[in-house]
């Protein structure tokens, strides 16, 4: 009889505790800042009379296909197709789908709204400062008015979002344009046809990140004669009452932007930039973008604009939006560049613990009662020696300890420790949440 037992496996390797490529990890301390910064946003945004909502990590490839930039649609996009041959995303943005919920909720809503999320985005990039395949970016959007009071609220918006993370005037600079502006200006004055308009908006997005050979290659291979590069050359250096002038009247008197800074409606100061477009096909006037003005973090912290088209992808009703997303990546380099990170909080207020039965018993009463009060408490899990409790005390952070079963102690008392001073003092159970209260 022959011996069919099957061969032993060699040891198998251990899986890498990396997370994948262009994600992050965020252990408790590093999470704890995030919760603070964001719940600071939060705050904000719900003083200006935002509200939170959310939607699917997955959407209808098409959605993005539709109008999002090329590059994110040919190059960025995590595409999968489900089991039942549908093409899906991974959304790498959050504006197509809150068009999308706003076009299939429209008739319950009261118009215009303030909504904002908080989600996390993918994009198949390569990682860089400022750039990562996942990223956590709060959106805030309007929708439902076309005035250029929405442009006000979101510049005002801005500056108190930055202002409650620490951030200086000084520190950034929001840059803004409008490409009804813009359009006019190529199309009435530069004599652009509407094929030749995309791209070379495109090319004119990217001018400040290439050089002088490169811009003028880039505007050749798009058909431009010479005295039409010269003049996109031109447009690039001019103000906004320039290009206003050159765009026609019809275009200044449709530009909501220029009624903000011309009429100095915010308290945020707002420079007209020509070269601010933004790749995204679905923006239709105001599009901005906010600046570190550091110089050694000088770059694009985050943006947005006007989309009023966006929603009749869904519907043939006509709601307008504005808005603008801030992504996690970014705004962490500026707040490092700045210095102006919170500290983190993970350290428990109390540890408890008892020696014995009975006075672990009195101990989580302790623990119980302090919890209710808003302390942050860790009680002991384990068994362990008074040495080794006190041992974990403080490598958790504990500021003060709190010890039942020491044999110095009457039935019901417990002893208290604080951790920065060493000292010690022995309580009733019942007195310590209003001591500590009053520490």
């Amino acid at each position: 009889m022959t011996d069919q037992t099957a061969p032993q496996a060699g040891p198998r390797a251990k899986l890498s505790t990396d997370p994948y490529r262009g994600t992050r990890d965020f252990l408790p301390p590093e999470m704890s800042v995030r919760t603070q910064v964001f719940g600071t946003l939060y705050r904000v945004l719900e003083a200006f009379g935002f509200v939170r909502y959310d939607g699917p990590l997955l959407e209808a490839f098409e959605l993005y296909e539709a109008k999002s930039s090329q590059e994110i649609v040919n190059e960025q996009l995590y595409s999968l197709v489900d089991k039942g041959g549908r093409r899906l995303v991974i959304r790498p943005e959050m504006t197509p789908t809150v068009a999308r919920m706003i076009a299939g909720h429209s008739q319950e809503l009261a118009l215009p709204v303030r909504w904002y999320a908080h989600v996390n985005c993918h994009r198949y990039e390569r990682p860089q400062r400022g750039r990562l395949r996942e990223h956590w970016q709060i959106n805030a959007d309007i929708f439902g008015s076309t005035s250029h009071e929405c442009e006000v609220e979101l510049f005002d918006l801005i500056r108190e979002l930055m202002l409650s993370i620490g951030a200086e005037p000084s520190t950034y600079a929001i840059r803004a344009n409008d490409r009804i502006l813009a359009e006019a200006a190529f199309t009435n004055w530069v004599g652009l046809d509407r094929a030749a308009l995309r791209p070379v908006l495109r090319a004119l997005d990217k001018w400040e990140k290439v050089d002088e050979a490169t811009r003028e290659a880039m505007l050749q291979e798009n058909g431009l004669t010479p005295e039409q590069i010269d003049r996109v050359k031109a447009y690039a250096a001019m103000d906004l009452e320039q290009i206003c002038g050159v765009a026609g009247p019809e275009a200044a008197g449709q530009s909501n932007l220029a009624k903000v800074i011309q009429g100095g409606l915010c308290r945020t100061p707002v420079k007209f930039d020509p070269l601010i477009l933004r790749a995204f096909e679905y923006y239709t006037s105001t599009v901005f973008e906010v600046f570190d003005t550091s110089p050694t973090n000088r770059r694009s912290l985050f943006g947005g604009g006007r989309y009023d088209n966006l929603v009749s992808l869904f519907k043939k009703e006509r709601i307008p939006g504005i808005g603008f997303g801030m992504g996690d990546v970014t705004l962490f380099d500026f707040l490092e560049t700045h210095e102006i990170l919170p500290a983190p909080r993970v350290s428990p207020d109390v540890y408890v613990f008892g020696l014995d039965a009975d006075s672990r018993a009195t101990a989580y009463g302790v623990a119980r009662e302090l919890q209710e009060a808003g302390f942050h408490v860790v009680r002991s899990l384990d068994d362990l020696a008074l040495p080794k409790h006190l041992k974990y005390a403080s490598r958790v952070g504990a500021r003060f300890v709190i010890m039942a079963g020491l044999s110095e102690l009457a039935p019901g008392q417990v002893a208290l420790r604080n951790m920065s001073e060493s000292s010690q003092e022995i309580l009733s159970a019942g007195e310590v949440p209003a001591h500590l209260a009053s520490a």
